[in-house]
C-alpha cells in the first residue's frame, strides 16, 4: 500500500510539473504579441509637433505597414461615459464585445485610435493546450496503470490455473512490479498447498499398501476360522488363532492412530498452545518411561539444573520417545541422551552405536512411510516415527539434525530459544 501511493503520489506531481513547464514552454515561444502601447506612444510623439495635414499624411503611411487600423479623429468626434475622460500621455482601452478592444490616446485636440484589437488572440490555441494537457497527463497515468493491469491480468490467470489444479502453477513478475509481494504469497500459498497435497496423496497411497498386510491376514483367519473351530479339542491352536488376528487388528489400530498424529501436525505449524516445561525433568521422565522396553542402559548428560522452555511438552516428550525408541532397535551397546544449551539453542541429542545409516537413506529417512534398509529395520514400524518428529519441531520452529556413520548415529531436536532468551544467555 504504501510503495502504491508513494508511487502514483511521485507521478502526479512529476507529471504536472513537467507537463507544466512544457506547455508553458511552448505557450510562450507560440505567443503573439499584442501589445501596441509602446508603438501607440511613439507615434503620438512622431504627431505632436507637425500640423493637421502632416499628421494625416504620416498616418496613411503607418496604415499601410500597420496590423491595426489607425485614425486621428478630433476629440468633439469621441464620445465617452460620463465617468471617463481622455487624458494626454495615458492610453484608454475600451472593450467592444467579447473579443475586440479599442484604445485612445489623446494629443492636444485629437484623438489617436487603433483598433479594434483582438481582446485575446490565442483564445483557441489555450483551448488546444488545455485539450494537450489533459491527454498528456492521461497518457502518463496509463503508463502507470498498464504494467499492474497486466501483472493483474497475469494473477488472474495463475488463480484460474490453480483452481483448474494445475498444482505447479507459479507467477514470475519483475522485481519492480507494484503487486510482487502478492506474487511471492501466491507462489509461498501454491507451494504450501502443493505439498499437501502430494503429502495427501503419498499418505493415501502408502496407507492402502500397509494396511493391505494385515487385512489380507484378517481374510484368510477369517477363512480358516470352521476349520479351528470345528475341532473341540485343539484349544491352544484356537488361542494362537485368535491371538494373530488381534495382532492384526491392534497393528491397524497403530497405523490409524500414528496417521491421526502424522495429520493433526500437519494441519498447523504455529498457534500450538504452549506453556512452560522443564526439559531436564521431561528428559528424565521419558527416560523412565522408555528404560524398561529394553535392556540396553540409556544414559543422561547434561550439566543444566532446569531448563526451563516455552513448548507444547506432550509433543517433546513424543519426539525424545520415538528416537529412543528407534535408537534401542539399532543399538548394540549403550544409548546416551544429552542435553545442552547454546546461545540460541537448546539441543537435545540421542546417541547410539548402533551400525549407522546410509548416505542415500539420510536423504530421505523424514519423509513419512519411508523405512530405512537396514536388516534390524526389517517389517518394524510404519516409517512414520522420523516424520512425526520432524513435524513436530517445525511446529515449535526448530529442527531435527542427523549425523550418522558406521558405529555411531545422532538425531538432535534443536530447539530455538525466544529474542529475550538469547540476550540474556549472551
Amino acid at each position: 500500500m504504501k510503495r502504491l501511493f508513494i508511487s502514483l503520489y511521485l507521478l502526479i506531481v512529476i507529471s504536472f510539473l513537467g507537463l507544466g513547464w512544457t506547455l508553458d514552454t511552448l505557450w510562450q515561444q507560440s505567443g503573439v504579441d499584442n501589445t501596441v502601447d509602446e508603438p501607440l506612444h511613439a507615434l503620438a510623439a512622431m504627431l505632436k509637433p507637425l500640423g493637421k495635414p502632416e499628421r494625416q499624411q504620416l498616418l496613411r503611411n503607418a496604415n499601410q505597414g500597420s496590423r491595426y487600423p489607425i485614425q486621428l479623429l478630433d476629440a468633439d468626434q469621441i464620445a465617452l461615459d460620463d465617468q471617463q475622460s481622455l487624458t494626454p500621455n495615458k492610453i484608454f482601452t475600451t472593450q467592444l464585445n467579447g473579443h475586440q478592444l479599442m484604445q485612445f490616446l489623446r494629443i492636444d485636440q485629437q484623438v489617436l485610435v487603433i483598433g479594434p484589437l483582438e481582446a485575446d488572440p490565442r483564445a483557441g490555441l489555450r483551448s488546444l493546450f488545455t485539450l494537450l494537457f489533459y491527454l498528456s497527463l492521461a497518457g502518463v497515468a496509463l503508463l502507470w496503470v498498464w504494467p499492474l493491469s497486466r501483472d493483474l491480468k497475469v494473477l488472474r490467470q495463475a488463480t484460474q490455473a490453480f483452481g483448474k489444479a494445475k498444482w505447479d502453477t507459479r507467477i514470475q513478475l519483475s522485481p519492480r512490479s507494484q503487486v510482487t509481494s502478492l506474487a511471492t504469497t501466491f507462489n509461498e500459498m501454491a507451494r504450501h498447498i502443493s505439498a499437501l497435497i502430494d503429502n495427501q496423496r503419498h499418505l493415501s497411497n502408502a496407507v492402502s499398501h500397509e494396511i493391505r498386510t494385515p487385512l489380507a491376514r484378517l481374510k484368510f483367519a477369517l477363512a480358516l476360522i470352521p476349520r479351528y473351530f470345528d475341532v473341540a479339542d485343539n484349544n491352544a491352536a484356537q488361542q494362537q488363532f485368535l491371538e494373530g488376528m488381534q495382532q492384526d487388528v491392534q497393528e491397524m489400530e497403530s497405523l490409524l492412530q500414528e496417521m491421526l498424529t502424522y495429520a493433526s501436525l500437519e494441519s498447523a505449524k504455529t498457534g500450538h498452545n504452549a506453556e512452560p516445561c522443564d526439559l531436564v525433568r521431561l528428559c528424565r521422565q521419558v527416560i523412565e518411561r522408555v528404560q524398561p522396553l529394553n535392556s540396553i542402559p540409556i544414559a543422561f548428560e547434561t550439566n543444566e539444573t532446569t531448563v526451563s522452555y516455552l513448548a507444547e511438552s506432550s509433543l517433546i516428550e513424543r519426539a525424545l520417545q520415538n528416537l529412543l525408541t528407534n535408537a534401542q532397535r539399532f543399538a548394540n551397546h549403550h544409548i546416551v541422551v544429552q542435553l545442552t544449551m547454546s546461545n540460541t539453542d537448546v539441543l537435545i541429542a540421542v546417541h547410539d552405536d548402533g551400525e549407522g545409516i546410509s548416505k542415500a537413506d539420510q536423504q530421505k529417512i523424514f519423509t513419512p512411510f519411508v523405512r530405512s534398509d537396514s536388516e534390524r529395520n526389517a517389517n518394524k514400524g510404519f516409517g512414520l516415527g522420523l516424520a512425526i518428529i520432524s513435524r513436530i519441531m517445525q511446529r515449535h520452529e526448530g529442527a531435527v539434525l542427523l549425523n550418522s556413520e558406521p558405529g555411531h548415529t545422532c538425531f538432535t531436536l534443536q530447539l530455538p530459544l525466544p529474542p529475550t532468551a538469547q540476550q540474556s544467555s549472551t
